[in-house]
């Protein structure tokens, strides 16, 4: 019986994967596409980047819409979360235009912050706490594999054909999908009470500081790597010059460390202990942000120094979403959304402040990414995890 039900479970993991693959895809492919989809739309590149940035702000929303999906089940919040996703991308299918993209890449947005948690508390509910950063860990192996295999592949679909055909793709992928969760994910009783209201939870999480610290930390560190992550792409065209190929082996750099990241996550994350991961991980970031602008002599220094601020950043990424699953057992998709939502608005803390500080020169964007860091750990030290455990659902050996 035990078997049986771990052979089930992993083909989910694997299931949930390649859904979060497609959703990535769609998430991500705006930054590196940005230029083919202005020309696409025949409009500056600078209006569809502003237009664009509004969102980061959307991901308030999240707790809000997956508390609600909380109270019915977590396969209730999956498939809102994608539906979202799908009626995204099928608005632009239909209706191609400015208006209607902008629309489509903040409901992509909403529908991946919903499905995420979502996702991860219904984990959360099946694999022990002590396995658990392992599968979730693989299951985060698809934000690079989105970046190294769903972006190049649809970059080739708006060559080939126009900047609308990737959502017709996306739209197809997620009805597709979304019929095979609805038969594949049994159907679960809310873990709340019927009469409960959807805002409790959320009364919960505002109410119980570790979790609160947990958000704090959480929206800090966040805002700590856009500070540089906003601006690296403006120090690599000053010191090298904006070509094709340096800007491809960038996007390589990044994609390959999220990927080598999401690896050692699973291998080492239950191992270390997640609180300590964190820890080592944050500190090892803010070395790696001392040192970047030490390495700007060189393309590939540069990008070697930059491949490892995004390994640290991304295993402190993983390491917080693990803890914060345990933090609140008993509003956990809701907090794990609030940890998502902690996550947008610190890129939109990071995106306020790096134009400014890196006016004052790289080193200035560096230095403000530790100093957030360092309040980031100061937050850490209040994050603590209920003694409950959620009940496995695979054997210990799994």
């Amino acid at each position: 019986m035990l078997q049986t039900a771990s052979g089930k479970l992993k083909l989910q993991i694997a299931y949930f994967t390649l859904i979060r693959t497609v959703m990535n895809s769609g998430y991500r492919m705006v930054y590196p596409l940005l230029p083919l989809f202005a020309s696409g739309l025949g409009v500056d590149l600078a209006v569809l980047a502003a237009a664009f940035s509004v969102r980061s702000l959307l991901g308030v929303l999240v707790p809000f819409l997956t508390a609600f999906a909380e109270t019915r089940g977590r396969k209730t919040g999956m498939l809102l979360g994608l539906g979202f996703f799908t009626l995204g991308c099928g608005i632009v299918a239909i209706w191609p235009g400015f208006i209607t993209f902008v629309i489509a890449s903040s409901l992509v947005v909403v529908g991946n912050g919903v499905f995420i948690p979502s996702m991860q508390a219904y984990l959360g509910d099946r694999v022990p706490y002590e396995r658990r950063g392992t599968v979730l860990s693989i299951t985060e192996l698809s934000w690079s594999l989105g970046f190294i295999i769903g972006i190049p592949l649809l970059g080739a679909l708006i060559l080939k054909i126009n900047w609308v055909a990737p959502f017709i793709l996306l739209a197809g992928l997620g009805l597709i999908l979304s019929a095979i969760l609805l038969w594949f994910i049994p159907n679960e009783a809310s873990t709340q009470k019927a009469n409960q209201a959807m805002l409790q939870n959320l009364k919960q999480v505002v109410s119980y500081w570790p979790a609160l610290a947990g958000l704090l930390m959480s929206f800090l560190f966040a805002g700590a790597n856009e500070t540089v992550n906003l601006v690296f792409g403006v120090w690599i065209e000053a010191g090298f010059g904006l070509t094709f190929a340096t800007m491809s082996a960038a996007t390589i750099v990044i994609g390959t460390s999220e990927l080598a990241s999401e690896l050692l996550s699973a291998l080492v994350i239950d191992r270390l202990g997640k609180k300590r991961a964190i820890l080592i991980s944050l500190v090892l970031n803010s070395f790696s942000a001392l040192l970047l602008p030490l390495l700007g002599s060189s393309l590939i220094s540069a990008l070697v120094g930059l491949g490892f601020f995004y390994i640290t950043f991304e295993f402190t990424l993983i390491s917080t979403i693990t803890i914060m699953s345990e933090v609140l057992p008993n509003a956990r998709a809701t907090l794990i959304a609030a940890t998502v939502a902690s996550f947008s608005l610190g890129h939109v803390l990071g995106a306020l402040i790096a134009p400014g500080l890196f006016a004052h020169g790289f080193w200035a964007s560096c230095l403000a990414t530790v100093a957030l860091n360092a309040l980031s750990l100061i937050f850490l030290t209040q994050v603590k995890v209920t003694k409950e455990t959620a009940a496995s659902a695979i054997p210990a050996n799994w």
